[in-house]
């Protein structure tokens, strides 16, 4: 492709698509992307809404002078310019990975809505990530590499460029005199993916000019497998799930191994989890799905976690330990509940909620999330311990100390949205009532 033809090609990329965002690093990919896209603004698509957004990483003493140079750049060429900066926690996965999901997290809570996020790796760069997926023993998914289309955060994402090479890039920018930044980190080769550029790869582009063309090929092969892959095991993935997103262990039992882990990584996949090894699927099937009836297996997965209740499996985000929290509550006014919990109000009429007193005079009002002791469950003849009563009503363990319990002074009267005690009844058929209401999504 010459470099002339470059906004043609961006053209066939974009589709219908006119609402642009380009992550702009400031160094060759970008700069050339970003470019192109205004030359095809300014001769073919004059409804081209494009920002730039720049990612501080705060990894290099040179940080700040980057963002200055793709503010002042944008300013120049007339494009909306968003800095952002931030964090790095190299404790899991490593300084690589870190930035790589602090950065595409910030870029995923700025983009507007209708926006697509335009990001600029090239052939070069997907030999690099599949020769890195190879180096790790990863299965046909992990092979596919980057895929030129794809989603984040409900958001479209395209990496026009994966086609073109890096000297095809270079000979654009200079036909064009464009300036670029240079990270003084990708000289580094302590780095898995600067080691392969470095040291490797110029051997093997030496000795077969067209490896990396020929590396994309098989991770296009590997991307169809795996797409053949989804569609087979799509109708079978639905009928092991309900609407929660749970997966049935008894319906996977019967299954031999290699469809089994299809099926899992499949699954989660699809609530968004990055994919797991073969050792760690392997844990998640022996150690989870697997363990004794009476245990309470969990398997963590970077952040998030995996458990089981009730011959199924859950995909559980982190969560706030809540068993401790008492919170003082008036009545009168909505209560916001902590971790995303929704809230509580009472009404003082209505055909929803529960049903109990008002307090009395030496009462007052709390939300605690966590009670122990046996419990009079109005219904029921007799007291049972809680426990008892959270089997009974099929909650799950990790959601038991998230149920919000109303105490009257010491004592348990009601768990929003579930029952209340004996104790939330009026003694003598006069006292005020109210109800109580939860408003919540299912946590």
């Amino acid at each position: 492709m010459s470099a002339l033809s470059l906004p043609d090609h961006l053209l066939a990329q974009l589709g219908e698509k006119r609402q642009l965002c380009v992550a702009f690093s400031g160094g060759l990919d970008s700069t050339v992307l970003l470019h192109a896209l205004l030359q095809l603004r300014a001769s073919r698509l004059p409804d081209l809404q494009l920002r730039a957004i720049h990612v501080n990483h705060g990894l290099s003493a040179f940080a700040h002078g980057w963002t200055a140079h793709c503010q002042a750049l944008c300013q120049l060429w007339q494009v909306a310019f968003l800095p952002l900066t931030v964090s790095v926690d190299a404790s899991q996965g490593g300084i690589e990975a870190a930035a790589r999901s602090a950065r595409y997290q910030a870029l995923a809570a700025q983009l507007l809505a209708g926006e697509t996020l335009l990001t600029a790796q090239h052939l070069n760069d997907q030999c690099e990530t599949f020769m890195l997926a190879l180096k790790r023993g990863s299965g046909p998914a992990g092979l596919s590499a980057m895929a030129a289309s794809t989603q984040l955060a409900g958001h479209s994402w395209l990496r026009p460029l994966l086609s073109l090479s890096r000297p095809q890039l270079e000979a654009y920018a200079l036909q064009h005199q464009l300036q670029w930044i240079d990270d003084d980190s990708n000289q580094d080769a302590r780095f898995d993916r600067n080691f392969l550029r470095l040291e490797v790869l110029p051997l093997l582009y030496q000795r077969w000019p067209h490896f990396a063309a020929a590396t994309a090929r098989s991770a296009e092969l590997c991307a169809e497998q795996e797409a053949l892959l989804d569609e087979l095991l799509q109708e079978s993935l639905a009928a092991l799930t309900d609407q929660q997103n749970s997966l049935s262990i008894d319906g996977l039992q019967g299954l031999s191994a290699p469809r089994r882990s299809a099926l899992l990584r499949r699954w989660l996949a699809n609530c968004g989890a990055q994919m797991p090894s073969r050792q760690q699927l392997q844990r998640l099937w022996d150690e989870v799905a697997l363990s004794r009836d009476d245990a309470e297996p969990r398997l963590q997965l970077g952040a998030f976690s995996v458990r089981r209740f009730r011959q199924r499996l859950y995909w559980l985000p982190p969560m706030q330990a809540l068993g401790d929290r008492v919170i003082a509550w008036s009545g009168v006014e909505p209560l916001s509940l902590p971790d995303g919990l929704g809230s509580l109000r009472f009404v003082t009429s209505s055909a929803e909620g529960l049903q109990l007193r008002q307090p009395r005079a030496d009462e007052t009002v709390t939300v605690r999330f966590h009670a122990s002791g046996d419990v009079h469950k109005v219904g029921r003849d007799r007291r049972r311990p809680i426990k008892k009563l959270w089997q009974e009503l099929n909650i799950p363990p990790w959601q038991r100390d998230r149920i919000p319990l109303i105490f009257y002074n010491q004592q348990l009267i009601a768990a929003a949205g579930l029952f209340i005690t004996r104790e939330a009844l009026s003694s003598d058929g006069q006292e005020a009532t109210w109800w109580l209401q939860w408003s919540h999504k299912n946590n």
